[in-house]
């Protein structure tokens, strides 16, 4: 699913990386990285994160950029190209199975990754295990649906319309850790230390309710896939669903701006 989404969050990189910038800043900002250290990020999609925690682990440092997906590498390698960030390697990795030697890196970057797993636990104590003693790493998860409408008015559309089941609030999702103490538990009981949890909000600017739908068919792999498969009339159904549904986010002039809130953790190993 995530190799068939990575063309949309290349062509999206810059719009991901300005929206999510208030949680990435929480999450390095949380790291107190240093010259010389050694840091993974997993799930990195296009990569942006772990690019800003490059700059400040110069001179000396190492950036371990990875993703589950090849094709996410590939937006991430671009990426890392046009930035100039050349203290990166790139890595294929899974979460829950981290293909590194015990206490590898100084420092490690989730974002919007961990809750989408399947097994959360194994994949924190794979992450505490590939810390060095003292290692700090850095999670993200999204809040709670009603905080985030941007994502919701996409999901309950698309079930709404019989194009996708509803979500396994057991399973994998972006919801899955969203409920109070969810993510704390997790990493406390992988061995995590000091682990500490706040909310960082942020915002989803579009200029028409158009240019939003457009961005969830290139990023949202449920609403993509199904939707280039459907009908026309199909289509516009979605199209008259999401437009009523973000009315209440839209201004006059037709801009639209939807709120977001994330839960960023910081925890020592």
């Amino acid at each position: 699913m995530w190799e068939s989404a990575a063309q949309g969050w290349g062509n999206r990189a810059d719009r991901v990386r300005a929206w999510g910038m208030p949680v990435s800043v929480a999450m390095i900002d949380g790291l107190a990285l240093q010259p010389g250290q050694r840091v993974l990020e997993l799930a990195a999609g296009p990569g942006d994160t772990g690019f800003m925690a490059a700059e400040l682990i110069r001179p000396g440092g190492t950036l371990i950029s990875s993703d589950g997906a090849e094709a996410m590498l590939e937006v991430a390698r671009a990426r890392a190209a046009q930035t100039g960030t050349d203290n990166v390697e790139f890595a294929q990795l899974e979460l829950e199975w981290i293909d590194l030697p015990t206490a590898a890196v100084d420092a490690v970057l989730c974002r919007w990754g961990i809750m989408l797993v399947v097994d959360p636990d194994a994949a924190a104590h794979e992450i505490r295990r590939v810390l060095r003693p003292g290692g700090r790493a850095a999670f993200a998860v999204w809040d709670s649906p009603e905080r985030n409408p941007w994502a919701t008015i996409t999901s309950h559309t698309m079930v709404a319309l019989g194009h996708a089941d509803p979500p396994d609030p057991t399973g994998p999702g972006m919801f899955r850790l969203a409920a109070d103490g969810a993510l704390q538990e997790v990493l406390q009981s992988a061995g995590f230390e000091d682990v500490t949890v706040r909310t960082v909000e942020l915002r989803r600017e579009y200029t028409d309710i158009g240019s939003y739908i457009a961005e969830q068919i290139e990023l949202s792999p449920m609403m993509g896939s199904a939707y280039r498969e459907l009908a026309e009339a199909d289509q516009l159904a979605i199209v008259d669903r999401m437009t009523a549904a973000a009315d209440p986010f839209t201004a006059a002039d037709g801009a639209v701006v939807l709120p977001g809130s994330s839960l960023v953790a910081v925890a020592s190993a």
